[in-house]
């Protein structure tokens, strides 16, 4: 039985310390244009908060941080802190920091929140982080000032279902001025020359990766969502370097990880590879408010539109945003007539994501029943011996649908 460990506030503190400053050194490894001075100043900084996390007797030379940074954010852990999953999170992929790396390094964030125990390491949180966390601040305050819950409804479905756009797309959404600047500039991460490429499934940019290789072909490129479950959807891409400065034509890269007929109905039809469009007068969500709004939102608005279809009384963030959906049959059918309260989460680390519900003592919201996307179904276990403790239950999305369906006495598929 997988349970969550009980360790001291200072061993999770000092994973969250760890794995910001991996994500901080791999920025800096890979960032393009960085000043070697700055880049060495930088990746020098991470070493000695790696070293203040190993305590006074570390022993750890730069040129062995500068070799663990091609491994896995576990190497840079000390002896007899549990990894959690760092052991599977590589600090670079492609070239790049991983995605993986960013989204633990939230999670962590906000677990820590969660107890008021995040000040008091030097050094702990980069610029960029703590902007990270103010666009998530910012956007959510701005959406709920003024306590009108249709206006709440439209504006959080606008950040889910546009997270990209034209300039003037995105003045023309509804959404208050605070939410209107949390979108940027294309990052350059996300670009190819001038271009750039939304993702199929959640609209963001994508990341891409392009490297000339003095043959007659030029050289090659690989374009795939920052969200690795969307890749493996199929959201993974080729492409030939243009030898005429247009923009790549995408391809397919790999197949599409092949899913059960019963999962499909909450996953996005991805369509023909997108096109390019030009990286001026374009702009995205800041990262954070995409991986933590707009992904999770996905699931949550796949859920309510297809129960919804099927017959069900489906309420989206009620109260608020108190918890996510409540779900109620209609016509005084079988099955539960008071509504069933449900938050949705998509932590990349499950071990995470059960500490911040034990940290909470369950949803702070009142929900009954924590769900999951079907990709992290193998985190329901865990999960589920955590919510027991405070009266909830933990499911995958296709799980908790079926069975609500089932309860009201209509079908699922």
């Amino acid at each position: 039985m997988t349970t969550i460990p009980e360790e001291s506030l200072s061993d999770q503190r000092i994973r969250a310390l760890v794995t910001r400053a991996a994500l901080r050194a791999a920025r800096a490894a890979t960032a393009p244009g960085l000043a070697p001075e700055d880049r060495m100043t930088t990746l020098m900084e991470c070493h000695g908060i790696v070293l203040a996390a190993h305590g006074p007797s570390a022993s750890m030379p730069f040129s062995d941080f500068r070799g663990l940074l091609i491994g896995t954010v576990a190497g840079l852990l000390p002896d007899g802190i549990a990894p959690d999953g760092l052991e599977h999170v590589s600090l670079l992929d492609d070239g790049l920091e991983s995605a993986g790396l960013f989204d633990l390094d939230f999670e962590q964030r906000l677990v820590l929140r969660a107890v008021r125990h995040t000040d008091g390491l030097p050094g702990i949180m980069t610029d960029q982080q703590l902007v990270d966390e103010i666009d998530q601040e910012l956007v959510y305050e701005a959406m709920k000032k003024g306590g009108k819950q249709d206006r709440y409804e439209l504006y959080r479905s606008n950040l889910i279902r546009y997270p990209s756009g034209s300039v003037d797309d995105i003045a023309a959404l509804a959404l208050p001025e605070a939410a209107r600047g949390a979108y940027r500039e294309i990052s350059l991460d996300s670009r190819f020359h001038d271009w750039w490429y939304p993702c199929p499934a959640c609209r963001w940019p994508m990341r891409v990766t392009a490297a000339a290789n003095g043959r007659k072909d030029g050289g090659h490129g690989v374009v795939r969502c920052w969200y690795a479950p969307h890749a493996d959807l199929g959201a993974s891409y080729g492409f030939r370097l243009p030898d005429d400065g247009s923009a790549p034509v995408l391809v397919p890269q790999r197949p599409a990880r092949r899913r059960p007929p019963r999962e499909l109905v909450l996953v996005p039809t991805l369509g023909d590879p997108p096109r390019a469009l030009p990286v001026d007068d374009h702009r995205a969500l800041a990262r954070g408010v995409w991986r933590y709004t707009t992904v999770p939102g996905l699931i949550e608005l796949a859920l309510h539109d297809r129960l919804k279809e099927r017959g069900l009384g489906v309420d989206l963030w009620p109260g608020l945003d108190l918890f996510d959906l409540r779900i109620t049959v209609l016509g005084g059918g079988p099955g539960p007539d008071d509504g069933v309260k449900v938050d949705v989460k998509d932590y990349t680390s499950g071990m995470t994501l059960g500490q911040l519900v034990h940290s909470q003592e369950g949803d702070k919201g009142g929900a009954e029943v924590l769900v999951v996307p079907d990709h992290r179904a193998d985190q329901v276990p865990l999960l589920q011996n955590v919510c027991a403790k405070y009266g909830m239950r933990a499911e995958a999305a296709t799980d908790f649908a079926e069975s609500i369906c089932q309860k009201a006495g209509i079908s699922w598929l």
